[in-house]
């Protein structure tokens, strides 16, 4: 495991910052001892970008495209390393950590295709009304990318950040979480063993208070890409309005699941538990809010509180456990407290919401489904970000819109019903960013990935993620053998 930052193509040490502990947060034992960059070692490595972004903002899209690739092809060598790796860092079951791994690996290869098609829609004309004149446009990288990642995806949220920006032809400076560091700096020794030219990735570990302000406030960085909360996206975006940075930012959620009366129950179960506990409830957009058909809701509560019941709790390494630890002692106190607070305002806990017995060390939560919280309760309305279904009732389609709608959040949204029809209008009309029918949480690299009002600013994923890092110009050419004759009579 790799203990110094990555900056300019070299392991170096901070400046004069001191180090931190990542621990492995089923055990509560320490993992590794990490640096933490100081305010001369962000200044140090955005430098280094802006002096690599001379040649690589220069270099064609099939030029990064091979880069882009041979990173691909190291990730891969070394997929069950990282995937064991995750797993020790984030808590995450195996499976799903090597399903995270696979993905990441996929959207390298994914901007790789990218950034050749680049390539081709260079110079590409637009028509003009006006015959005298011929337009084409170019498509510019952006420049300098300041990224800061979360810690419940550490490698997929890097290559999410990464890649389309390397593909679009920005150099980058990525600052992941102090909890997850580890994989990302594996990434940075993917670049270091390939060649990567000096200072187009540059990757710093460190506390956001630290490293990720003097990143998000730094001149020399000319957009920022941040993934994690609204109250530190909301620093980010202040930060980044004294230089008028472009900014992209993919933020919380409070996800609303709608089964109608005519959804299949065993489905609804399997798609509603893996929504809220899939990576242990550690996913912005999961689907936390369940809003089911009264018609429905007796069989399916039972149904899922059954099943609830069943998840097989543990170390994320250990055969058939799908739910592993919180990230962290503070997500592990966060999560508990907020399930206090649901059982003191009124709403019935109809299972989980404890530790479970025999784990004496470990950030174990069993999973907990809320019965009728009210609609004004914190945990119907905040991002709870663990293992917490709340569930309530409606008795129409127009009640059902409006229960999912009535949130601060937009990011995703779900709908389950046999009738493909309602389940279209419904999806049509709900404020979201992201919706899914008769699923939920699936993702790909080829769709666009970002939410409505504060989940978020833009989108990440397809062409909407390389658009994030790219400038439009036009270039417009007056072709006419006649004067203009403004001034000429």
């Amino acid at each position: 495991m790799r203990d110094q930052l990555y900056i300019n193509g070299q392991w170096v040490g901070p400046d004069l910052g001191g180090r931190f502990e990542t621990l492995d947060p089923a055990t509560e034992e320490p993992l590794h001892s990490l640096p933490a960059a100081t305010e001369e070692d962000i200044d140090h490595a955005v430098r280094a970008a802006r002096q690599a972004f001379r040649n690589w903002g220069e270099s064609r899209g099939a030029e990064r495209a091979a880069w882009l690739d041979l990173l691909a092809d190291g990730l891969e060598a070394r997929h069950e390393e990282l995937a064991v790796l995750e797993v020790r860092d984030n808590g995450k079951p195996l499976p799903e950590a090597r399903w995270d791994v696979g993905d990441a690996i996929g959207c390298f290869r994914y901007y790789a295709g990218l950034a050749r098609e680049l390539d081709g829609r260079q110079n590409e004309p637009l028509a003009l009304p006006d015959e005298r004149f011929r337009c084409s446009l170019r498509y510019e990288p952006v420049g300098v990318a300041g990224q800061i990642i979360p810690w419940n995806y550490p490698l997929l949220m890097a290559a999410w950040k990464v890649a389309p920006a390397l593909a679009a032809g920005a150099t980058v400076v990525l600052k992941p979480s102090e909890l997850t560091s580890l994989s990302a700096l594996e990434l940075a020794a993917a670049a270091d063993r390939i060649g990567l030219p000096a200072g187009v990735l540059n990757v710093v570990t460190g506390l956001g208070g630290e490293a990720g302000s003097a990143l998000a406030a730094h001149p020399g960085v000319d957009k920022l890409a941040f993934t994690g909360s609204v109250p530190t996206g909301s620093k980010i975006m202040s930060a980044a309005a004294a230089d008028i940075k472009n900014i992209s930012l993919e933020l919380g959620g409070k996800s609303a699941f709608i089964v109608f009366e005519d959804a299949d129950v065993e489905a609804a179960v399997e798609w509603v538990l893996f929504g809220i506990f899939w990576n242990q409830g550690q996913v912005c957009s999961a689907t936390s809010r369940l809003l089911v058909h009264e018609r429905l809701a007796p069989r399916l509560l039972e149904r899922l509180v059954e099943e609830t019941r069943k998840i097989r709790i543990g170390n994320g390494l250990e055969e058939g456990v799908l739910l592993g630890p919180l990230v962290s002692r503070g997500q592990y106190d966060k999560v508990l407290g907020f399930i206090a607070q649901g059982q003191a305002s009124g709403a019935r806990l109809l299972t989980g919401g404890r530790r479970p017995s025999g784990f004496e060390r470990g950030y174990f939560v069993e999973p907990a489904i809320f019965d009728e919280p009210d609609v004004d309760s914190i945990v119907w309305r905040e991002e709870i970000f663990g293992p917490v279904l709340c569930v309530k009732r409606f008795r129409s389609e127009e009640e059902a819109i409006r229960l999912a709608n009535d949130s601060r959040f937009g990011l995703a949204a779900a709908v389950m019903s046999a009738d493909p029809a309602r389940a279209a209008r419904v999806a049509n009309r709900l404020r979201a960013g992201i919706l899914w029918v008769n699923c939920s949480q699936p993702t790909f690299s080829e769709a666009p990935w970002g939410g409505m009002k504060q989940s978020g600013i833009g989108r990440e994923l397809g062409r909407w993620g390389l658009d994030n890092y790219l400038e439009v110009k036009q270039v417009t050419e007056y072709i006419s053998p006649e004067p203009w004759g403004w001034y000429l009579k």
